[in-house]
């Protein structure tokens, strides 16, 4: 699955943010910097507030029913100030905004997670936006494989629930 750069990294970001366990500002500050947000410093009331926004934006990761998905991914659009146009800036090909670029580190996270999860149910019918199956972890993610069945967040919990079915079908065996 290929999204556009953009609209991929504000999906990125929001299962990043949803994911997060750490709000301290250096911890946001690094994860908005790692998804290509510039001016990233944060407050600690921008975190707090950050933290509030990955709230918001849980419940559309795993939603099985498209229906609420779209009206979970409406219902933030209505929240932002997004307008969204197009730039070529800094040496880069033209690619959409979500923001405008003098809007607070809040105002461009908030924008640019809900018009990069707009896009990845618009163009990927939001089958993409996963959590993962196995049970206990709370990590979310965006499903860029190939054919699109990812169930888990890492390879790591992939193994775990691997290894515990293979253990299982041994002592049944």
């Amino acid at each position: 699955m290929h999204f556009n750069a953009y609209g991929g990294n504000g999906a990125a970001l929001a299962a990043a943010l949803v994911s997060a366990t750490d709000f301290s500002p250096p911890a946001v500050e690094a994860m908005l910097t790692e998804h290509r947000l510039l001016r990233a410093a944060v407050t600690p009331a921008q975190a707090a507030e950050l933290r509030a926004w990955a709230a918001r934006l849980a419940p559309v990761f795993g939603e099985t029913d498209q229906e609420t998905q779209i009206k979970l991914v409406n219902a933030l659009l209505d929240e932002t100030a997004a307008r969204p146009y197009v730039s070529a800036h800094d040496g880069r090909e033209p690619h959409l905004h979500f923001f405008s670029i003098d809007a607070d580190i809040v105002a461009r996270a908030r924008d640019t997670t809900a018009g990069g999860l707009a896009m990845a149910l618009s163009f990927a019918g939001g089958r993409r936006l996963g959590r993962c199956d196995r049970e206990g972890c709370a990590v979310v993610y965006v499903d860029t494989s190939r054919n699109g069945r990812r169930r888990f967040c890492s390879l790591a919990c992939a193994n775990r629930v691997n290894v515990a079915a293979h253990r299982a079908r041994k002592v049944d065996g």
